[in-house]
């Protein structure tokens, strides 16, 4: 439960006329292609995508080094 007493937090209203609403000119083009390619849908399957071409690396390094390990002499 709180006291009785006046709160010691203090909050003070924002003065409308110091906010910036345009935030497309305020981020930066790094923060504005992140928000376009890695997030949602597009950033869902961008990381599919990546994973997947991850795995199939993977994969032929091991295949190419399996065929050079159990090469017949």
């Amino acid at each position: 439960m709180e006291p009785s007493g006046e709160s010691s937090v203090h909050y003070d209203r924002w003065n409308e006329s110091n906010i910036n609403m345009n935030v497309e000119a305020s981020e930066s083009t790094t923060r504005r292609l992140y928000n376009r390619v890695c997030t949602g849908y597009t950033g869902i399957a961008l990381k599919a995508v990546g994973a997947l071409a991850a795995l199939v690396v993977i994969y032929v390094i091991g295949y190419v080094t399996g065929y050079y390990v159990h090469r017949c002499p």
